[in-house]
């Protein structure tokens, strides 16, 4: 039992009160106080402890050890200032605290919803500043089910019932449908919305449901052993509206249309593109091949019977790969492609016919380099760092080719 009169149990709306430290310590190598009595709540139950001030002093976390209730100071020089026996007036961060409310009571009415519509417990819930999800025991879920859920509890919400948090004894739990059995023994916090659920939480939360404000399933996937929902509530349902509204009116007036027909432009603009990319495609093979062509005839060498291109290139490596592949479909039986920058890229296109392995051919180029390669016999690519001209490297494997 904490040695601190947790104040936010009787009133999560207390914003400041008066108290004397207790002691002094240490959370995760921070400085730390203990208070007598504080109405900063201490994360647990998914929930993140509050932040506010002490005296004026920066108060960053709170988390409690089981016995004291520690105050995380944001300077270690305050500690100093906050000795035991110091009388302090300690506030709370209202904005994080309101947040974390709606939030919170919001997690308690969409757990009982996915529960009643469809049977689905939670697992798990988490809340942090940019995110609230909870864990559905739930195999798949289907948007119907989410609407459903996400309904039944902003119809909770908008009824503005009453929230209702006490200490119940263990005699008193059995009348109690909780929707989880609590996990400690003596008297338990319930915390209960008439008529629609009852949970042992120790958390903080709105007098009523109307102050969760709305409740929005943002996104579901599929987890290791179930479904995680993200969702927002109040304040951060409200920006998140704003949010995505500055988005799509952006992008309707970027394509000329009304906000209601941007679903359709955008489909017509993805057909369009489809179109686009497929020709695009279609004109680069095509140039790819008249390039190779033009190669082929243009930096011809033999070597014996072997006609062989050795050639510079810039580009990506795909680009090289593609470039030596249409070198040997044009009657080359050797295409040495090299490119030069931060790091020296090699490509050996070895036709089937010349009897030649492309990762011999290769191994020569990357010696000097101290490069890495591999592929196959009829292609082989690599690399290293640009210690040498790649010109001068593409002579090199072309002189180690045989002269049959």
């Amino acid at each position: 039992m904490s040695n601190t009169d947790r104040l936010y149990y009787n009133d999560s709306y207390l914003t400041e009160f008066e108290a004397r430290v207790i002691a002094q310590g240490a959370v995760a190598g921070h400085a730390a106080v203990a208070l007598d009595r504080s109405a900063f709540y201490p994360e647990g139950g998914g929930q993140p402890g509050d932040r506010g001030s002490l005296n004026a002093f920066a108060i960053v976390d709170v988390q409690s050890d089981g016995e004291h209730d520690w105050h995380v100071l944001n300077d270690q020089a305050d500690l100093g200032r906050l000795r035991v026996g110091t009388p302090v007036r300690g506030a709370i961060d209202w904005a994080q605290r309101l947040d974390h409310m709606q939030q919170h009571l919001g997690q308690h009415l969409l757990t009982a919803a996915f529960s009643a519509t469809h049977g689905y417990t939670t697992r798990s819930f988490h809340l942090s500043a940019n995110s609230v999800t909870i864990d559905l025991a739930a195999r798949a879920l289907s948007a119907a089910e989410v609407a459903a859920a996400e309904g039944l509890a902003n119809s909770v919400v908008w009824e503005d019932r009453p929230v209702v948090a006490r200490f119940v004894a263990q005699a008193e739990l059995a009348t109690i449908a909780l929707r989880k059995p609590p996990t400690v023994t003596g008297p338990v916090r319930v915390v209960s919305v008439p008529d629609f659920d009852h949970s042992a939480c120790g958390g903080t939360h709105p007098r009523s449901t109307g102050g969760v404000g709305q409740i929005v399933v943002q996104r579901w996937a599929k987890q290791k052993n179930g479904v995680r929902v993200e969702f927002a509530c109040g304040g951060r349902a409200l920006r998140a509206h704003q949010r995505l509204n500055h988005i799509g009116q952006c992008s309707a007036a970027l394509l000329s249309v009304g906000i209601d027909e941007l679903e359709a432009a955008v489909e017509r603009l993805r057909t369009s593109n489809d179109v686009l990319r497929n020709e695009i495609a279609a004109l680069q093979d095509t140039n790819l091949s008249y390039f190779a062509r033009d190669l082929a005839h243009r930096a011809l060498q033999h070597r014996g019977r072997l006609r062989v291109v050795a050639q510079t290139l810039s580009g990506q490596p795909e680009y090289l790969r593609s470039v030596a592949q249409r070198l040997i479909d044009h009657g080359i039986d050797i295409a040495l492609i090299g490119a030069g920058g931060e790091r020296m890229q090699l490509v050996v296109a070895s036709a089937a016919a010349s009897g030649l392995d492309a990762r011999s051919i290769l191994a020569v180029g990357l010696a000097p380099i101290g490069g890495r390669g591999g592929g196959s016999a009829i292609l082989a690519q690599g690399g290293g760092p640009a210690q040498e001209d790649p010109e001068a490297v593409l002579a090199a494997m072309l002189e180690a080719l045989p002269r049959p």
